[in-house]
């Protein structure tokens, strides 16, 4: 048994491909806003002038700074958020929904986005005013306990705001899930489903929360299209997370990146006090340097976690082809999920370093058939 590209759908593929280009440049382009702006307010000694008019003590000073700021980026920064998130996704088939329920998402996203924000920058700026010599890890520590407890929180709170979840209906796959779990060692508190067809045309499943608030998601898309044996590969490949404990190894990445990012800003704002006038690291006039080390630190590396990220997933698929046994399904599953989401298959390899924090399709096919040999030539030996 051989698994080909050719399972794909070619047409579907020259789509992906125009897709993932127009996608990456309007990022491009929204990034190249974003960038002009915050070195404006840096080296255009703009960012001096508006801290005139907060005349208010920290951390409400940068609070109400930041709001300001992200206001006015999404204001800019508009017209290539609808193209991309509206008329892209349409274009395309990926969404259905109508200019109202996307204005009203778009709302909700960004009103959460403000709240977290705002709560971000007055725990930062905060312990830049009390810890001058420490407040980089104190600040770390800090969004290191805030990401956790929105993991979390994610499928109680943050997924019903945009989504109708509903216990699992059917039963025989409820109890072919329920099996996968204990197989892979996976304490669940409930198989759910996920109306995601009232909104988009694609495809997905998850294994959201942390402790006593993880539980299978499947999106109705996946249930209504996919076979139960493709359902489970896929729910296999979240499990193999858990049963390598990749959560609290990402983790831990993600504190390290924090700890190093927020190191870097600190000393930013040391070496900007005398070339922009700052009466110290916690004035904020500083905010948009800081903002600025910390996406470009974002940005630099990127490269690097998407590569961690990989290596996880790869070995994530392994698991769910161990768990399964079943690599017929798994291939399957993946080109139903590759045409259906619009994901370019075999992408330059720049583009998959730089971009792809999952493994291509053609990559996870590989690994599958590397799989379904390591079985044939098991059986051959044991005949």
């Amino acid at each position: 048994m051989q698994f080909q590209e050719s399972l794909l759908d070619s047409e579907r593929q020259r789509l992906a491909r125009e897709y993932d280009s127009i996608s990456r440049w309007l990022s491009f382009a929204e990034m190249g806003v974003v960038g002009v702006l915050l070195l404006a307010l840096v080296f255009g000694g703009i960012s001096a002038r508006v801290s005139h008019l907060l005349d208010f003590p920290q951390p409400w000073a940068s609070a109400l700074y930041f709001l300001g700021l992200v206001i006015l980026i999404g204001i800019l920064t508009l017209p290539l958020t609808y193209y991309q998130g509206f008329v892209l996704s349409h274009r395309y088939g990926l969404s259905k929904q109508t200019l109202s329920d996307w204005i009203t998402d778009g709302l909700k996203a960004t009103g959460i986005g403000l709240l977290l924000g705002v709560a971000i920058v007055l725990v930062v700026y905060l312990f830049i005013d009390r810890f001058e010599g420490t407040w980089w890890l104190w600040a770390a520590s800090a969004l290191f306990l805030f990401t956790v407890l929105l993991t979390h929180l994610t499928p109680t709170l943050l997924l019903p705001l945009f989504f109708e979840l509903e216990t699992l209906g059917n039963v025989d796959l409820k109890q072919r899930l329920t099996e996968l779990a204990r197989r892979a060692k996976t304490d669940i508190r409930g198989i759910f489903t996920m109306n995601l067809s009232s909104k988009n045309t694609t495809a997905n499943a998850m294994l959201a929360g942390l402790g006593n608030t993880r539980r299978i998601i499947l999106s109705d898309t996946l249930i209504d299209q996919y076979t139960p044996e493709e359902i489970e590969v896929v729910m296999a490949h979240e499990m193999g997370h858990h049963l390598h404990k990749d959560i609290p190894k990402l983790i831990a990445v993600q504190a390290v990146v924090f700890v190093a990012a927020f190191y870097l800003g600190d000393l930013a704002l040391k070496a900007g006090i005398v070339p922009f006038g700052l009466r110290g690291i916690s004035d904020v006039t500083g905010l948009p340097l800081l903002a600025l080390v910390l996406a470009a630190f974002g940005l630099l590396i990127t490269p690097l976690v998407n590569a961690f990220s990989r290596y996880v997933e790869k070995l994530a698929d392994k698991a769910a082809l161990e768990l399964t046994a079943n690599p017929g399904a798994f291939v399957s599953a993946m080109t139903k999920l590759t045409d259906q989401n619009l994901s370019v298959a075999n992408p330059s390899r720049l583009v998959e370093l730089w971009f792809y924090d999952h493994q291509p399709y053609v990559r996870r096919v590989n690994l599958a058939q590397g799989f379904l040999k390591k079985v044939s030539q098991g059986e051959d030996k044991s005949n």
